[in-house]
């Protein structure tokens, strides 16, 4: 992310007074995190800002200032498109017209596609907040509390509590900046990670109860009746892919999440030195190495059967490879 793209940005924004920000659907805390973060420091420096989330704000970031901005669709005509933590286009929703460019693209995936006319993707970056803490200070907008909050809270979440293996010192660098400017770590781990409603830890059951293990593989699922029967409202799996990857002993965990229309959410994680990103590009998705994800067109039947099948021989290549000797 060089100067030069920085000082493009700087001027971008300077020319603009009505500007859209928006990330990806099912938003985690650095897709919120990075809304709120942008959105907040641009309305603190002078500029009319809509904040958009096609799937609005999930309950647990509900306690950050700001989020009641956050809206569905946008209203209007803008002079500044500029999306957030989002690799591809396609997992805005329906948010922009069809054949609308962004003006900006911000983010930290290393599967991002470049969609935008100006493209600031970092994939060292722990999270497209880490990007935003560096970058509105030099955009000269103010970091007020309620920006560093944000800010933090996609840091916190997208590291899982600073311990995922892409952390380095630039990210608690950040994090402290960030604390000094207000922020309350403790509060913010204990409201993003820490704390669950009873509904999510019900649907926790659902999928814990039908939990399988398989050569390296652990794998479960959660349909539409379970969210129903939980009481749960949200379309993601409550954190349970995170509760999953803390098993012993495996190689690479996914979760299968059933969606209205004949969709599947499908998440991975793996433990260090596997890189599932390319099983999830090539389902559509994309992400980290660590973790990723993709939503697939099917039946949540057939959709485990295929992912299965790929990562069990994506797996195989990989542990080949592992334990191949060096020459």
């Amino acid at each position: 992310m060089s100067d030069l793209n920085i000082e493009k940005l700087r001027e971008k924004i300077l020319a603009a007074q009505r500007i859209l920000v928006l990330s990806h659907i099912r938003p985690d805390g650095d897709a919120i995190g990075s809304i709120l973060g942008l959105g907040l420091a641009l309305q603190a420096g002078g500029k009319q800002v809509q904040m958009v989330s096609a799937d609005g704000v999930p309950p647990t970031f509900r306690h950050l200032e700001g989020h009641d901005q956050i809206v569905n669709r946008p209203q209007g005509d803008f002079d500044l498109i500029c999306v957030v933590d989002c690799s591809d286009l396609n997992r805005t929703g329906e948010v922009l017209k069809n054949g609308t460019q962004p003006d900006i693209n911000i983010d930290h995936h290393a599967t991002n596609l470049y969609f935008a006319r100006l493209n600031l993707v970092d994939p060292q970056a722990v999270a497209t907040t880490e990007i935003l803490a560096r970058i509105i200070p030099a955009l000269d907008l103010p970091v007020t509390r309620a920006v560093a909050d944000a800010l933090l809270t996609g840091l916190v979440t997208d590291t899982l509590g600073f311990r995922t293996g892409n952390m380095r010192p630039e990210a608690l660098r950040t994090a402290a900046s960030l604390m000094e400017k207000g922020a309350n770590l403790p509060e913010l781990y204990r409201l993003s990670l820490a704390s669950r409603s009873f509904e999510a830890t019900r649907l926790w059951a659902f999928g814990l109860s039908r939990m399988q293990r398989e050569d390296g593989l652990i794998w479960t699922s959660l349909t539409r009746a379970d969210r129903e029967a939980a009481g749960y409202p949200g379309r993601d799996d409550a954190d349970l892919i995170n509760v999953l990857s803390s098993i012993q002993d495996a190689d690479v965990y996914i979760i299968f999440v059933e969606q209205p229309n004949e969709h599947v959410k499908v998440s991975w994680r793996s433990r260090p030195g596997i890189d599932i990103s390319p099983i999830a590009v090539h389902f559509g998705g994309g992400g980290h190495p660590s973790a990723s994800g993709a939503d697939i067109a099917g039946s949540l039947e057939d959709i485990q059967q295929q992912v299965l099948s790929v990562t069990r021989q994506y797996l195989n290549t990989q542990i080949s490879i592992e334990n191949t000797p060096a020459k």
